[in-house]
């Protein structure tokens, strides 16, 4: 009788989380690894869990991807996937600080070469290399020339991806890489060419060779004369 009681319970908690489903909203009792998307938003679904229907929402910013799939609670980004196609957001925005929604990549507000990544609100700052820049549409750093709308840096407005002449340096000069200027300094024995823009033997019309340094087993030797550059500037500030 005892087991007859329990039965009926079961049963009308069962047909209770059945009444909540719509009737185009497939039911995760009945499917194949009892986890559903929802019919209406992409970043709910359903999971079967002791024979009843149970409504979950992903974390803020993320999207149903299938069990044990994407980065958290079987969400993921919602560009890495097409299950928001013709759905909509359950959720709105939960915007703390550069994060526009608590999970996320997000470009950064000033920098092209910049952007950030949260978690759970938590936002860090991040770096674009090689000379590449931030893609918003792709959410990956990308290539200069399809990155469109970046404003580069004023001594990179020639050659995005050339070097410029560090004022009367003979072996310092800016790289610029993606439209930002890197300081490098030329090999020992080179000298920067400011007509190739490219690091060569010396002499050249600018700079004469330096001079060697003193036998490392004579250290009373008397030092050649020196190497005096006139002082560089300080690197440029970033766009920032």
């Amino acid at each position: 009788m005892k087991a007859i009681a329990c039965f009926l319970v079961a049963l009308a908690i069962s047909s209770a989380a059945a009444q909540q489903l719509k009737p185009t909203q497939a039911d995760p009792c009945q499917a194949k690894g009892k986890m559903v998307a929802d019919v209406t938003y992409c970043d709910r679904y359903w999971e079967c869990i002791d024979g009843v229907a149970e409504q979950f929402d992903c974390p803020n910013g993320l999207v149903f991807a299938g069990r044990a799939r994407g980065l958290l609670e079987n969400c993921d980004y919602p560009w890495r996937g097409d299950s928001c196609e013709g759905k909509q957001l359950a959720n709105t925005p939960i915007s703390v600080g550069p994060c526009d929604w608590k999970y996320g990549i997000f470009g950064h507000e000033s920098s092209c070469i910049r952007y950030w990544t949260c978690w759970n609100s938590t936002a860090t700052e991040q770096f674009c290399i090689g000379g590449l820049l931030y893609n918003e549409e792709k959410h990956a750093c990308d290539w200069p020339e399809a990155v469109e709308g970046c404003q580069k840096h004023p001594l990179c407005k020639d050659d995005a991806n050339g070097n410029v002449p560090l004022g009367k340096s003979c072996n310092r000069y800016w790289a610029c890489q993606g439209g930002y200027p890197r300081l490098q300094r030329c090999p020992a024995t080179l000298v920067f060419d400011k007509r190739s823009l490219r690091c060569t033997n010396p002499p050249t019309e600018d700079c004469e060779a330096p001079p060697p340094p003193p036998p490392e087993d004579d250290p009373n030797a008397p030092a050649g004369p020196a190497f005096v550059e006139e002082e560089e500037p300080a690197a440029p500030a970033p766009l920032v």
